[in-house]
């Protein structure tokens, strides 16, 4: 590591397969950034069991999202790859923030809102609190940047708050207090069949998320079966979010400006935009998807740089949780 760098932290849980929506609000940037800090990205299959998870598909899953990671382009010798439990301090500052953040800021979360009542009664009590969990996630590597999509700032903001609080009570140099990063395109994919709510991992209807496990066929079907609006002409406005949706992706992918895409819409018909989106999707996400299950036919490979990863990881958040042992007054 090169001490000027600053360092980067991200995750994804491995709840389910990874959408288009994860790699074009994360990867993608991730892969961007890799160069520019010191990059560590896991998968956080301790948040994952918030909700009840099949075991055998739980671990499946765990290790195909780190091989997406590499697949799309994150180099292990340039970032440190591993998986949350294979580092025990997360669990184990996440207690010790716990104890410093309260009820009334974890109850103001809005994702805690919206999952709880998915979850209707006997909510685990994990669910209420994983945001303390992300705050240690970030700041156990005394993290300076967190790409994060907009529904996840406010994960950002109680660490930064919990940090503060920590930092006034135990020394102003306890925690780096991290800043979000929010990619100016492609922060937010919609869902194809509902486009007025995000992508999900766990979206209930299979045609409205595009996984990174889906085949060409599948990816194209899906595209020409989005909902779109009224209307023929093919605008990025407000009333269109089914259009703007798959503006918005082709935005991301190819670094044009919205503007420009539209104009190259002008005179053609929705089914133009839905074919040329499917072609651009299968065209990025099918490299990515033969290179992942390459990786996972290749376990010793995947496991040492998930063990390199892992070591280095807990070298580091050791060095941090030591120190606010010392400093709370912990053995």
């Amino acid at each position: 590591m090169t001490e000027s760098k600053k360092t980067m932290l991200s995750a994804v849980a491995p709840s389910n397969r990874l959408t288009v929506g994860n790699y074009i609000g994360a990867l993608r940037n991730w892969v961007k950034l890799q160069d520019q800090y010191d990059c560590w990205f896991f998968s956080v299959n301790l948040h994952a069991i918030t909700v009840r998870q099949d075991p055998t598909e739980l671990l499946e899953q765990t290790y195909r999202a780190v091989a997406c990671y590499i697949a799309a382009g994150i180099d292990p010798k340039k970032a440190t790859l591993f998986i949350q439990s294979q580092v025990p301090q997360h669990a184990e500052l996440a207690w010790v923030l716990n104890c410093f953040t309260y009820m009334g800021e974890l109850s103001r979360m809005t994702q805690y809102k919206d999952k709880s009542l998915k979850q209707g009664q006997n909510i685990p009590a994990g669910l209420f609190n994983y945001p303390v969990l992300m705050a240690a996630d970030i700041l156990l590597y005394q993290t300076a940047l967190v790409p994060v999509g907009e529904d996840q700032k406010q994960h950002v903001e109680i660490t930064r708050d919990i940090a503060l609080r920590m930092n006034n009570l135990y020394g102003k140099d306890l925690f780096r207090i991290p800043e979000a990063y929010i990619p100016p395109v492609g922060a937010r994919i919609m869902s194809l069949q509902n486009p007025l709510a995000k992508m999900s991992k766990s979206d209930p209807d299979p045609n409205g998320a595009v996984y990174l496990t889906d085949t060409n066929d599948q990816i194209l079907k899906k595209v020409k079966r989005a909902v779109t609006d009224s209307g023929t002409e093919i605008t990025y406005e407000e009333t269109k979010p089914g259009i703007n949706n798959l503006l918005t992706i082709q935005a991301a992918i190819t670094g044009k400006t919205i503007p420009e895409i539209v104009n190259s819409y002008i005179g053609k018909q929705y089914g133009h935009l839905k074919v040329d989106t499917a072609n651009l999707l299968v065209e990025t996400l099918g490299p990515i998807r033969d290179k992942t299950d390459e990786l996972m036919k290749d376990r010793s490979y995947l496991l040492q740089v998930l063990e390199d990863g892992a070591e280095r990881a807990r070298e580091r958040a050791g060095q941090t949780l030591k120190e606010v042992y010392r400093r709370i007054g912990l053995v």
